[in-house]
């Protein structure tokens, strides 16, 4: 049986999300996938300046959210208490 809250204002009952629908790494894969390949077309197309700044900045914050992640789920397993909760 999933887990159920009660936070509606109406007072519902709201079931939880399933685990798959939360995690953080399909997300983070398919944009840096999608920032991959744009950045590979701009330089295939030879295009440069501001296409191939933003490509490479979508890249850099794919990697930031990965580290992110890492970092969280790091804290997680050694039990942490500032640890973000439910990536586990």
């Amino acid at each position: 049986m999933a887990d159920v809250r009660n936070d509606s204002p109406t007072g519902e009952n709201i079931p939880e999300l399933p685990a798959v629908l939360r995690e953080p790494a399909p997300v983070i894969v398919v944009g840096m996938a999608g920032w991959l390949v744009a950045t590979i077309v701009a330089v295939i197309a030879g295009v440069g300046g501001l296409t191939l700044a933003v490509c490479l900045w979508g890249l850099g914050v794919g990697v930031l959210g990965t580290m992110i992640v890492g970092v969280q789920l790091a804290a997680v397993r050694r039990g942490s208490k500032t640890a973000q909760e439910g990536l586990e």
